[in-house]
């Protein structure tokens, strides 16, 4: 898949495009079923599969002091969208002057012109151009004018309402990573370089790679059973227990990330290291010393061993 940034709107001369357009924040179930009908059109044409989106978010530039964290990065959103077939990921530069955009001038410039748009998909909810003035009635009429079909789909709907960036944030905070997973299809993941900690996992006699995170976004506080991977390496996932906290048993801090991956030994400094969640172990906690935390982490990775099916 070719990723495409819109710095200039002069036509891109994909043959029959289908564009999903969106922000794809975590390219959840309801997004996917955006990607899946323009993809399929394509393929039924012999034309091009193009997912639109925006960066930064438009409401970093609208209402930053409101902006949710983002659920994955740019490269992981184009990573997952690759893994669905699309073609093409186009990324158009959102700012104020975009925002001001009358909804025929968005669709005229970049729907029609840039993209050459032959059939357009998105959600049903979906706003568009000054104020957020065009809804899904709005693209039909000009989709009608400029010679481009419309497909608005309904949300999809998992555990009891629709699926939304929103909902898979408000489960994360609270460690329900299986209602993330119900939601994005998939285990929720964040990459991290390792990089050098305090030293005090090795000392306790559990090593841990700590990570510095490319994620704004992680699980509430606990311990998670995970699989982790070193990306660029062949080798499959390892079992591991994650922990996401501040260490309150020595006195608090920044929220960290630490990996102990289970029957292994090796360097990972300076590897980027994905964790994808499987399940929340326990919450955070504080212990009356090290030797009561040692315990519980033993107990811990054994839980983890028990639930990832690792020996």
């Amino acid at each position: 898949m070719q990723v495409v940034r819109l710095d200039s709107l002069e036509p891109r001369g994909w043959p029959a495009a289908a564009l999903a357009v969106g922000n794809f924040d975590g390219v959840h179930r309801g997004h996917q079923a955006l990607v899946a009908l323009a993809v399929r059109d394509a393929r039924a044409a012999g034309g091009t599969a193009v997912v639109l989106t925006f960066d930064p978010h438009p409401s970093r530039v609208l209402s930053p002091d409101r902006a949710p964290a983002s659920l994955m990065t740019l490269g992981q959103k184009a990573e997952v969208l690759s893994g669905l077939g699309v073609d093409r990921l186009a990324v158009l530069p959102f700012t104020v002057e975009l925002s001001r955009q009358e909804p025929e001038e968005f669709a005229r410039q970049v729907l029609q012109c840039a993209l050459g748009a032959r059939v357009v998909v998105v959600g049903s909810s979906f706003r568009f151009g000054r104020g957020r003035a065009g809804d899904l009635s709005t693209l039909r009429r000009l989709g009608d004018e400029l010679v481009f079909r419309v497909h608005g789909l309904r949300p999809v709907i998992a555990l009891g309402g629709p699926i939304s960036s929103t909902r898979i944030r408000e489960a994360l905070s609270r460690g329900a990573v299986d209602a993330a997973r119900d939601f994005l299809g998939r285990r929720f993941f964040v990459d991290g370089v390792v990089v050098k900690g305090e030293g005090r996992g090795r000392r306790l006699g559990i090593p841990t790679a700590n990570l510095e995170l490319l994620n704004e976004t992680v699980p509430g506080g606990g311990v998670y059973a995970c699989w982790c991977r070193v990306l660029g390496d062949a080798s499959a996932a390892r079992a591991a227990a994650v922990n996401v906290g501040r260490r309150p048993t020595f006195g608090g801090g920044e929220m960290t990330v630490e990996a102990h991956l289970l029957e292994y030994e090796g360097d990972l400094y300076g590897r980027t290291l994905r964790v994808e969640f499987e399940q929340r172990l326990r919450e955070e906690r504080a212990f009356p010393g090290p030797e009561a935390l040692v315990a519980q982490i033993r107990s811990d990775l054994g839980e983890a061993r028990r639930v990832l099916g690792s020996p």
